[in-house]
């Protein structure tokens, strides 16, 4: 049996500490504008919840030499039911939020369940999905929450160290060691709060590798609107954005403290004219959120 109750706390703690640090970035806190209205409709009852009646895939904790960092690190990665070396799948990246590790995807949230009833339904093809530890400080010796990247050291370990390990070690180990597709085109990038600017922040930089991105409640982080790297441009080439990304999903709960990071990256991208799925629901930064936007974001990739 999973055991939340420790990662509801930290969870706790996490929301705390995000929330200190976007205070200063936030306007008009409570008064959001007229698109801040719920997207989509609920997910079905029961959507993240295992199923005794269908199929599960598997979870495991891989070991990996990250040449990069010069460290054992260690992720989790979920391979579908019936996985098999002779066919080839899509690969979807999903990043953890400030504090947490590759456990938050499957401990707090339900990554795994709510990919196995969505590929038991019909409605997303079977796909590999990767959870790493996307704090650089993380190895397989050292996981205490005291060593972690934070306030005191300006939150490095989320910055170009794991940006670094992610695309010179992490992919290349995954598509090396599982049936991947291993082109833009079947790989995906998300994250919920923390990871959700990761996964804007690294896949907006690197359409040659990501053609999918998603960024759920994204925290201080986000470039350029999270009050940390606002001299950063949000997308660094609108042409190359245009032509390259097949999805971009931005979202944020409406009872969030950090809506106006996401709103802002959303009005932007209506500026300069960038596609993109803008999702509001009526959660705060919680797993609910998550959970929501990884069963609508799996929906429409690949």
């Amino acid at each position: 049996m999973k055991n939340k109750m420790s990662n509801r706390y930290l969870f706790v703690l996490i929301v705390f500490i995000v929330a200190g640090h976007i205070c200063l970035a936030q306007t008009g806190k409570g008064s959001f504008k007229t698109d801040s209205v719920p997207t989509f409709p609920d997910p079905p009852a029961g959507f993240n919840v295992q199923r005794s009646n269908v199929p599960h895939g598997k979870l495991t904790i891989v070991q990996y030499d990250s040449k990069t960092l010069g460290k054992r690190r260690e992720m989790n990665v979920y391979t579908p039911p019936g996985y098999s070396a002779d066919k080839k799948y899509p690969v979807l990246y999903l990043l953890h939020g400030l504090g947490a590790d590759y456990r938050q995807w499957t401990e707090w949230c339900q990554a795994d369940n709510i990919m196995d009833n969505l590929i038991a339904d019909g409605k997303i093809q079977p796909v590999i999905m990767v959870f790493p530890n996307c704090d650089s400080k993380l190895t397989v010796t050292d996981t205490s929450t005291a060593n972690r990247s934070g306030r005191a050291d300006g939150f490095e370990g989320y910055r170009k160290p794991f940006e670094e390990d992610l695309l010179k070690d992490i992919i290349p180990y995954i598509d090396a060691h599982y049936s991947t597709i291993s082109d833009a085109e079947h790989r995906a990038i998300a994250g919920l709060s923390m990871g959700g600017g990761q996964s804007l922040n690294i896949g907006l930089y690197h359409l040659g590798t990501f053609a999918y991105i998603g960024g759920f409640s994204s925290a201080p982080n986000t470039n350029m609107f999270g009050g940390m790297y606002t001299d950063v441009r949000f997308v660094p080439d609108t042409k190359v954005a245009r032509e390259k990304l097949k999805l971009l999903w931005i979202a944020c709960g409406n009872k969030d403290g950090l809506f106006g990071i996401s709103e802002k990256a959303h009005q932007y991208l209506n500026e300069i004219g960038v596609t993109h799925v803008w999702n509001v629901d009526t959660n705060g930064h919680d797993n609910t959120e998550w959970d929501r936007n990884l069963y609508l974001f799996s929906q429409h990739i690949f």
